[in-house]
């Protein structure tokens, strides 16, 4: 399952992480110097609730911008009820 929010279709992002050595040239050092520069995975904040759609429930797997933003509409939680035996 790719991680893909199904209401506003928000993937995951690559980025760099840069790693640097020295002091920089403000704290009174030479400068920073690179030693190593690796890609990375920036990942939507994912979530599976319950989702009303279309009259019906469904698992949905959204990110918490849409959950906050109202653009999803949580299904009621399912209560059990006993039924009496008369």
């Amino acid at each position: 399952m790719a991680r893909i929010c199904e209401v506003c279709d928000k993937k995951p992002l690559t980025g760099k992480q840069v790693a640097r050595r020295g002091i920089s040239k403000k704290a009174g050092g030479i400068g920073l110097k690179t030693t190593g520069i690796t890609t990375r995975r920036f990942l939507p904040n994912l979530q599976s609730i319950r989702a009303s759609v279309n009259g019906g429930v469904r698992i949905m797997r959204v990110c918490t911008k849409c959950i906050k933003a109202g653009k999803v509409v949580k299904a009621p939680i399912r209560r059990h009820i006993p039924v009496k035996a008369s």
